[in-house]
């Protein structure tokens, strides 16, 4: 055993871990804690059962894992062993088990109590993954409830331990020291060199300087790997260098040429599988990219994607840790120390960033109802698991609503599968359908989300497909007897490739008649494409060809949920109605429109048939301004998506009348006359005055519902009468107290009657010629003599002499200056001393 610097501190390790049976650990990267504290707490036999181990990923379990048992001296699967998603290697003899985190979440939602185990660690709790959150949460839940006894330790080398310990009730314990210094530079400015220059340019200067070791170079991915690969390969020849590349994907022995030591001194090429838990011997330079592929979701299917991104002040330490743990080393940053500087200390946690669908349905068939009540170590945004519940019940794997949920049969099924809900939907309704081999084959290739390598401007040239999975599926089948270089020359990824493989082995293992009988083509093909649809049943769309659009360019998919995007001219679908958008990718530009990269056809009969529940059969009633009436529209629609449209003229009265009232409103409103105007008016008086009487609103839409009730056309509403409709939307009572109260004329002194004119926040007024009021001494009133008529006292040119409701006080005040006047200027009328007691001129005849 090589003396690892956390070696003198274990018996405090363990007795601390042993007195408060839970422990929050710091210390330093490569300090030893990974491989060094789990078997510190077996030799001290005070744990009774299993010792679990969580990792992060896959490579960091095995690795591990192998470290100890050959420590022991043993082989591995004897008294430790790991788990992944894709290997077990393990005996009833098994002691100490390394195992990734996802397994630990499924195994305590089986087995809640987590019979057998006795002591679980937590490695690298920094890294802040979902599946991580979620074991944290379900551990501290088990303590608290049915496993006091339960030893657990969280371990990591640049965590903030206050929180997790609170959260946990756990003691906190810092382990200083490092094993070996580490000198850091950075770069002196930007470089804007291609990411592979950059590293072939470090790792030249490292080894013009005198290396004497190997060098771990951090890179975002599988493609970086590749290319920084190509371009120190020159620097590798002059220099008797190896090139190994470290990611996750690759198989087993290429991982372990790239950690074991070799005859040669290695370039190691790696993503961020090599930042923490695994000491990689002889390394004593790191060249940090300060890049990562950073898990995500896609916003078009919520399906996990890694995205690059910068990493934190965390992970920079993380990485030029490695460069110390066997001896003296230096890490190279390839960024400024003002750009670390910008940089935040730690990721965000996933929780707050990934898609949460398949931890909610994990948490609902393990009969949590509310999941936002579940307790997390830090809760997730609401409008994530209100999404997440929404997509789920989309799938029919829980029903319910957010506060009150329960999983289905469907529900249960689909969470024996490893993958995100929408794919393990599509293996169960594959499974149902007698497709389980094609659909997780089709589960792991969308998973992937592509294994062919093309650039944006690629044209699919073949014929056209019903789904772009199709020839996916066949490549997939044909590419385990193809080498990586055969693979790239058919435009297939050869990591992604062996990936997509892998998935659907594992997936097939698990499916219900995976081995199916043959169908036909043309049967097993709808098949596939109905699984299909029942994992993406918000994603149907309808292709549309807009106006000047050429060739494969330019067609739209109007999706169903609203929106559009763009069919990818990549894509072999064509010549359909309507398509299932499996995967698009945002793109940015003047159209701003996602881009659909992998399509499936869809039939107007499956949606029928398969997703009943969700169409609507509206019956609504409109305007056809091609016949100039309206109509009753009959639809099925699914989201925005109008599958089957019906036309006819059966319209109800009520609807009728409503649309063509709106049409009216639409063409300037009613052209009513006078006389309607004039009596809405002398309404408006007498509900003002009198409320009591109840009398009806006589507007615009009054009476356009009273005129256009049994009409359905303009034609028809030309020859209505409006003044009838006015009329007739008073009762006999209502009209009887409209002329008694709110007369149109009132009769003056000479028995001249004249017009009342009734507006809008004014008094009633009559305006007529002076003499007109002659032997009057008070004028007219109307509402049954409670409201005094303005008079209008006209001279013989018909303008105001005077404005009064008092004709007493006009006489007796106003008249004889007024008088005194008028006869100067109308001589030839007769102006009298006594108005009041004078007879009124005769009425004028009327005009011939």
């Amino acid at each position: 055993m090589i003396p690892l610097p956390i070696d003198p501190h274990l018996p405090t390790v363990v007795a601390t871990a042993l007195r408060s049976s839970a422990l929050v650990l710091t210390a330093p990267p490569g300090s030893g804690k990974t491989t060094r504290v789990p078997r510190a707490l077996l030799d001290a036999g005070a744990v009774a059962g299993e010792i679990l181990v969580l990792e992060p990923r896959r490579l960091a379990a095995r690795l591990a894992a192998r470290r100890v048992a050959e420590e022991l001296g043993e082989e591995l699967g004897e008294t430790v062993g790991f788990q992944t998603r894709f290997e077990d290697v393990r005996s009833s003899r098994t002691r100490i088990r390394f195992l990734t985190e996802g397994i630990l979440t499924r195994r305590l939602l089986g087995d809640p109590e987590l019979r057998g185990v006795g002591a679980v660690l937590l490695d690298e709790v920094h890294e802040r993954h979902l599946v991580g959150d979620m074991a944290i949460a379900l551990l501290a839940k088990l303590r608290r409830e049915a496993r006091p006894d339960l030893l657990l330790v969280a371990m990591s080398a640049t965590l903030d331990v206050g929180p997790l310990a609170a959260f946990l009730g756990a003691e906190a314990l810092d382990v200083p020291g490092r094993g070996f210094p580490v000198e850091v530079q950075h770069a002196a400015r930007n470089d804007d060199r291609p990411l592979d220059l950059q590293v072939a340019g470090a790792v030249r200067a490292l080894v013009r300087d005198g290396l004497a070791g190997d060098v771990l170079v951090f890179l975002p991915g599988a493609r970086e790997i590749r290319r920084a690969g190509e371009a120190c390969a020159a620097v590798a020849r002059d220099h008797d260098l190896a090139i190994v590349p470290l990611h996750g994907s690759l198989p087993a022995a290429e991982q372990d040429r790239a950690v074991r030591p070799g005859p040669r001194r290695k370039i190691i090429l790696s993503t961020n599988v090599a930042e923490s838990s695994v000491t990689i011997e002889g390394v004593v330079a790191v060249v940090d990219s300060g890049l990562a592929n950073v898990a995500s979701h896609a916003p078009w299917s919520g399906m996990p994607i890694l995205r690059t991104a910068k990493i934190a002040r965390a992970s920079a330490e993380q990485r030029a840790g490695r460069a110390g743990r066997t001896a003296p080393g230096v890490c190279v940053r390839l960024y400024t120390a003002g750009d670390l500087g910008t940089r935040p200390a730690h990721d965000v946690p996933e929780i707050a960033r990934v898609d949460l669908a398949e931890p909610i349905l994990e948490l609902v068939v393990s009969g949590c109802a509310a999941p936002l009540t579940f307790p997390w170590f830090e809760a997730p945004p609401v409008g994530a698991v209100d999404a997440a519940v929404e997509l789920l019940v989309s799938l029919g794997a829980i029903a319910g609503h957010r506060d009150a949920l329960a999983a289905t049969s469907t529900g249960d099924r689909m969470l024996r599968f490893p993958v995100h809900p929408r794919l393990s939907r599509v293996i169960v309704e594959g499974e149902r359908r007698g497709v389980a081999s094609d659909a997780c084959g089709a589960a792991a290739l969308l998973a992937e989300r592509s294994i062919r390598v093309g650039g944006p401007n690629e044209v699919w040239s073949g014929p056209a497909e019903r789904s772009d999975l199709t020839p996916l599926l066949v490549e997939l089948e044909e590419a385990e007897r193809l080498s990586p270089e055969r693979l790239r020359a058919r435009g297939l990824d050869p990591t992604r490739t062996a990936g997509a493989l892998r998935a659907a082995k594992q997936l097939r293992r698990g499916a219900r008649n995976a081995a199916e009988a043959p169908r036909s083509s043309k049967e097993a093909e709808e098949a596939l494409l109905r699984a299909l649809l029942a994992g993406f049943p918000d994603r149907v769309g309808k292709l549309r060809r807009p106006e000047g659009a050429t060739g494969r360019a330019g067609i739209e998919v109007v999706l169903a949920d609203g929106g559009s995007a763009v069919l990818s001219p990549a894509s072999a679908v064509r010549d359909t109605e309507y398509v299932l958008a499996l995967d698009a990718e945002e793109r940015s530009g003047a159209s701003g429109k996602a881009v659909v990269r992998m399509a499936s056809v869809v039939l107007g009969d499956w949606i029928l048939e398969d997703l009943l529940e969700r169409v609507v059969d509206d019956q609504v009633h409109e305007w056809s301004e091609a016949r100039g009436r309206v109509e009753r529209v009959r639809r099925l629609r699914f989201g925005q998506l109008v599958l089957e449209e019906t036309r006819d003229t059966s319209v109800d009265a009520r609807e009728a009348a409503r649309v063509l009232g709106a049409q009216l409103s639409g063409r300037g409103g009613l052209t009513m006359g006078d006389g309607v105007r004039e009596m809405a008016a002398r309404l408006a008086f007498l509900r003002e005055i009198r409320p009591d009487l109840d009398l009806p609103v006589l507007d615009e839409a009054t009476l356009c519902a009273s005129a256009c009730e049994g009409l359905t056309s303009l034609r028809e509403l030309e020859a209505v009468d409006w003044s009838a409709v006015a009329r007739n939307a008073l009762s006999p009572d209502q009209a009887r107290v409209l002329r008694e109260l709110a007369p149109e004329r009132v009769r003056l002194g000479n028995g001249r009657e004249a017009k009342v004119t009734y507006e809008e926040g004014k008094p009633p007024s009559v305006a007529s010629r002076l003499q007109d009021f002659f032997g009057l001494t008070q004028g007219p009133a109307v509402a049954g003599g409670r409201v005094p008529v303005v008079l209008h006292l006209l001279a013989p040119n018909h303008r105001d002499v005077q404005v009064t409701t008092d004709l007493a006080g006009f006489w007796e005040r106003h008249y004889p200056a007024i008088a005194k006047e008028l006869r100067r200027r109308y001589p030839r009328h007769a102006w009298p001393d006594d108005p009041r007691n004078a007879e009124p001129p005769a009425p004028r005849p009327p005009r011939r």
